[in-house]
């Protein structure tokens, strides 16, 4: 299970890479260098970085909002084809109880 990151950290993190990533090859040795200060693996802090741009709309991509949204509606609907099996095997019991045929 993924530990939980402090935000306050994860908006430092990405932060510091924006404002030293001219001084870098790539996104991925400056994430490298601010991963090291921070005490948190390069591939996280690069990870939040385009996830940052996606959110800012400098980059495309699926924003943190959408990717909640979806994940709800997901769910939504996870419990709703639930809710139906279960009216679905209520509905063919008691037409059972019911059927004349059946006494």
């Amino acid at each position: 299970m993924p530990k939980k990151i402090d935000p306050a950290l994860r908006d430092r993190a990405v932060r510091l890479v924006r404002e030293h990533r001219s001084e870098y090859p790539s996104l991925t040795a400056a994430s490298a260098a601010v991963a090291r200060q921070v005490g948190v693996g390069h591939e996280s802090v690069r990870r939040w970085v385009l996830q940052a741009d996606i959110d800012d709309g400098s980059r495309e991509g699926v924003t943190s909002a959408e990717h909640a949204e979806i994940k709800r509606l997901k769910s939504e609907n996870s419990r709703l084809r639930e809710d139906v099996a279960i009216l679905r095997a209520a509905t063919t019991f008691f037409a059972g109880e019911l059927d004349p045929r059946n006494r």
